[in-house]
């Protein structure tokens, strides 16, 4: 007997053109997977509602229409109701960015990705707890499976997701990149991990990585491991803007960690501080809240079908 399913699709993931693919999609779904229950989102964090009751009532794998924002929300649904043991997610691979899939190996092509996920290959992954302030200062709590990070890229998601993304992920976070760049004012910050003080002073970026890109292609922590129990965390201290841009080849690349300056560590727990209100989170490459924040590294609390990797 084959699972019963769910496709939680985003309709304005890569600008609507997930709207627009669907139909197809949903067709390829059906025939490989049998019958389905489909949901679309309406709003922002409407995934996680979705996530959440469709589990409660006997899904079992949910299949994600959307990109790392969306999956994203699904996890956060399931681990927020303390429901990640329940069911099993596959992503398509329809988002701006594809992050996580470079990480998991999920094919880019429609139905590779179908007939993986069909195949019914699945492992178990970490996932990560992050606690932080939102826009009105109250604290609040979301899940990831990729990576939250916080300095210029909060502002870089920010600036992203306020205009097209027509043109890919790879470009709209490259654009992106570079205008917050030029916007960023270094702020003071304080990363203690697993208690201990890494860095005490200007910052420009600092990530916590489960996966190991980010923003479009960026392979910010090119040894992240999704299932060491382990967050990855990689800062860059506060660089002038031009060095910035002459280094930023080098975050595609993944060889940014022998810039001298540049610190990776890897530990369970980090904790963030800063002036509140001054430094902006992203998460899972949407824009989130503020610092203070906590982020902790959740082992084995996801079930992931469809990877390669």
């Amino acid at each position: 007997m084959s699972a019963r399913t769910l496709v939680v699709v985003n309709p304005s993931s890569r600008s609507g053109t997930t709207r627009r693919r669907f139909a197809g999609v949903e067709a390829k779904l059906r025939e490989a997977l049998g019958p389905l229950e489909v949901e679309w989102t309406g709003a922002p964090r409407d995934a996680e509602r979705i996530a959440r009751e469709g589990v409660r009532s006997g899904i079992e794998r949910i299949v994600v229409a959307g990109g790392d924002g969306t999956t994203s929300e699904v996890v956060t649904g399931l681990l927020a109701a303390d429901l990640g043991r329940y069911a099993q997610i596959a992503i398509l691979p329809l988002g701006t960015g594809g992050d996580l899939i470079r990480t998991l190996g999920v094919s880019r092509e429609i139905d590779r990705a179908v007939a993986a996920i069909a195949g019914g290959s699945s492992r178990s992954i970490d996932a990560g707890r992050v606690t932080y302030r939102d826009r009105e200062g109250a604290e609040r709590t979301s899940y990831f499976v990729n990576v939250t990070s916080l300095g210029v890229s909060g502002l870089v998601t920010e600036l992203v997701n306020r205009t097209s993304k027509a043109f890919g992920g790879s470009a709209s976070f490259l654009v992106g990149t570079l205008r917050g760049l030029a916007r960023y004012r270094t702020p003071e910050v304080k990363l203690e991990l697993d208690g201990e003080t890494i860095h005490a002073g200007p910052l420009v970026l600092a990530t916590a990585a489960n996966g190991r890109y980010f923003g479009g292609g960026m392979k910010v922590a090119p040894e992240a491991q999704l299932d060491d129990g382990l967050l990855d965390v990689v800062v860059v201290p506060g660089f002038s803007k031009a060095r910035l841009v002459r280094e930023l080849p080098r975050i595609y690349r993944g060889t940014h960690l022998f810039v001298e300056g540049v610190l990776s560590r890897r530990g369970r727990c980090l904790e963030a501080s800063a002036e509140p209100g001054s430094v902006w989170l992203e998460l899972d490459g949407e824009p989130l809240g503020t610092l203070p924040a906590r982020v902790e590294i959740l082992p084995g609390a996801l079930s992931v079908v469809g990877c390669s990797a």
